[in-house]
């Protein structure tokens, strides 16, 4: 290589070495631009969702989340749209949000929260409880989802106390229905209700009179075996409960006559005690 080619040599290197240097530069800024307009985008959501603007912070947010995709910043600006609609009980729209949000990350560190949150908007928009089956019945399977997969997290001994709420729910609602029809005499949808309420909410507080409801039912029909099945079932679990005692005296008539004995007897005493105690201060 002579002297000239050296020098020619030497010159493009510097100019690459240079080009390369200014591209590194480029980039560099590039990024931290791009990292700063997503910072300032959604801490504008932020002060707009704090003053209480939720629907211009949920904009801004979903803004973040069209602009720059690609950023760890997307599914967090999508989540924050959805509790910015939550936050002032715009229920459909924060459900519309979370159910984007769990399709298009559902591995996200905060997808628990995102079921979580879509079991409480639909959990806080019965409004009518023997009208909002739908509500009910979503809010149940969303808190069931928490439970099932993620049961030991934060919103775990919530999703479970909510259900049980929803479980009473459901229970009262089948309860109604099954007294309608028993006061009509039309045993057999008042025993299918019956046994709904034994069979899918047995924790709740409607499973004593259920279990009595249908002792009296099968009474009736002449079918004792049935009766008494139930019955002992009922005194098993209940058994100093009063849907208990009403079980008893279908079986033992003389139960009821000799209880209101007791209440007869126990007045009269109290009645010839007094009287006593008054002739006793008139001497």
């Amino acid at each position: 290589m002579n002297k000239f080619n050296f020098i020619i040599y030497i010159a493009i290197s510097v100019f690459l070495v240079s080009c390369s240097e200014k591209v590194k530069e480029k980039s560099i800024i590039n990024e931290k631009s791009l990292e700063l307009q997503v910072l300032e985008s959604y801490s504008e959501g932020l002060k707009e969702l704090e003053a209480g603007y939720v629907l211009i912070a949920a904009k801004k947010f979903n803004e973040v989340e069209i602009l720059f995709p690609q950023s760890k910043w997307a599914p967090k600006s999508s989540i924050m749209a959805a509790y910015s609609y939550y936050s002032k009980d715009y229920y459909d729209d924060a459900i519309s949000e979370l159910t984007r949000f769990i399709r298009l990350y559902p591995n996200n560190q905060n997808i628990d929260y995102a079921y979580y949150l879509t079991g409480m908007c639909y959990y806080e928009k019965i409004v009518d409880e023997k009208k909002d089956l739908e509500s009910i019945i979503k809010a149940k399977d969303y808190f069931q989802i928490i439970m099932t997969k993620y049961p030991y997290t934060e919103y775990a001994l919530d999703a479970e106390f909510k259900i049980g709420l929803i479980n009473d729910i459901l229970a009262s609602k089948e309860m109604y229905i099954g007294r309608y029809y028993f006061d009509k005499k039309k045993w057999i949808p008042a025993i299918n209700r019956f046994r709904t309420v034994i069979d899918d909410y047995q924790t709740t507080i409607y499973t004593q009179e259920a279990l009595h409801r249908l002792v009296e039912i099968y009474y009736v029909l002449g079918l004792e075996f049935e009766a008494k099945k139930y019955a002992q079932l009922l005194g098993y679990n209940y058994q100093s409960s009063e849907w208990y005692k009403k079980t008893y005296i279908v079986f033992n008539k003389t139960y009821k006559e000799n209880e209101v004995n007791k209440v007869k007897n126990k007045k009269n005493s109290f009645l010839i005690g007094k009287i006593k105690s008054l002739l006793n201060s008139d001497e």
